[in-house]
């Protein structure tokens, strides 16, 4: 009897992961970029009770006998789909159309990833005028470098176009390559990204090495569209009925706790 109270605890014990999971795909239905994300579950190990015998008249039993002990969390993966695509008309936000990611530069200077293209001008400490984040990490490109503003030319001046080359136009007209190129990477397996704070994911091991969308034979190119971001891909419709059945799930598993408590003392009263 008390195998049920622990595998019932380890029921409640994963339901509540995954309500915590289900919650933050709500609180991030209007985080730009976001991807939602489910939560995955497995199996515990399970007890021998019988093993394959015979029968008293001596036939192979077909299988023996075992107890499950519980399930718990295998891990929380993010779906990355394509989310709608909002114009904003601000020129340094940035959707993309596809599977790539921005580089940004981190505050300890490695290399991160995101889909949040929400952009604008910052001055680093050199006061050089670059593209970053929101958080101020700087934007790379293709060769790595951060995207700068030349001397003597405005941010309304510049042209971004679909593939992330960046121009700018001199006063007479005429349309002037800055030789950079806003970078875009890809991933083999993207849900083993690592998911860090201010919507920045880590290459990692599972992920596989960040590919530059330019240059790598074999990889669909994405597409940048200016003045857009990428909303969230919650269904809010979806999480609420996910909210009920993992909502369910843990009352039933409160509901088999409760049982075996009961079963256990009226064992208890039996000696009386």
């Amino acid at each position: 009897m008390m195998r049920a109270l622990y595998t019932a605890a380890t029921g409640m014990t994963a339901e509540q992961t995954n309500v915590d999971t289900i919650a933050n795909n709500l609180a991030n239905v209007n985080t730009t970029g976001y991807k939602t994300e489910r939560t995955e579950f497995k199996s515990l190990l399970y007890q021998e009770i019988q093993t394959v015998t015979t029968s008293a008249n001596g036939e192979q039993k077909p299988i023996g006998a075992q107890a499950g002990l519980g399930v718990r969390v295998a891990a929380t993966s993010s779906l990355y789909t394509q989310g709608s695509l909002t114009e904003t008309e601000n020129l340094t936000d940035f959707a993309i159309e596809g599977d790539g990611f921005f580089a940004v530069r981190g505050a300890d200077g490695q290399t991160y990833f995101t889909r949040n293209g929400n952009f604008t001008w910052s001055l680093d400490a050199n006061g050089n005028t670059i593209l970053a984040s929101h958080d101020g990490y700087p934007v790379l490109d293709t060769t790595g470098n951060v995207i700068q503003l030349p001397d003597g030319v405005s941010a309304e001046s510049l042209v971004f176009n679909k593939d992330g080359s960046i121009l700018y136009v001199t006063n007479e007209g005429t349309s002037v390559n800055m030789n950079q190129t806003i970078a875009l990477y890809q991933f083999s397996n993207p849900a083993g990204l690592e998911k860090m704070s201010d919507s920045l994911l880590a290459q990692t091991d599972a992920s596989g090495a960040a590919m530059l969308e330019v240059g790598t034979p074999g990889l669909t190119q994405s597409e940048l569209h200016q003045g857009y971001i990428e909303g969230s891909n919650v269904s809010v419709a979806d999480e609420m009925v996910n909210m009920i059945i993992a909502q369910r799930a843990y009352e039933l598993n409160s509901k088999a706790i409760t049982t075996a408590d009961s079963m256990l003392d009226t064992a208890n009263n039996l000696k009386r």
